[in-house]
């Protein structure tokens, strides 16, 4: 199974998980690719991806807890 693969199935069985995709291929169309098959991010191998994949993580965990006080607020309306 390669990435994209993976990718489908992670989705299919749950799609509201924030999937990263990292890679070696520093290549603009296989990055797209996995955008429409719904990857939240791509990150492509190299010195910085560490903190590139620390900045994305950081941004899930604080939209995730966004949404749960949004939706807290929203059914005490």
């Amino acid at each position: 199974m390669n990435g994209v693969e993976t990718l489908d199935s992670i989705k299919a069985s749950n799609p509201d998980i924030p999937v990263v995709m990292l890679s070696s291929q520093d290549k603009i169309d296989v990055a797209i690719n996995c955008m429409h098959h719904k990857a939240l991010d791509y990150v492509v191998k190299s010195e910085t991806a560490f903190i590139r994949l620390q900045k994305i993580i950081t941004s899930i965990f604080l939209n995730k807890k966004l949404e749960k006080e949004l939706s807290w607020y929203m059914d005490r309306m």
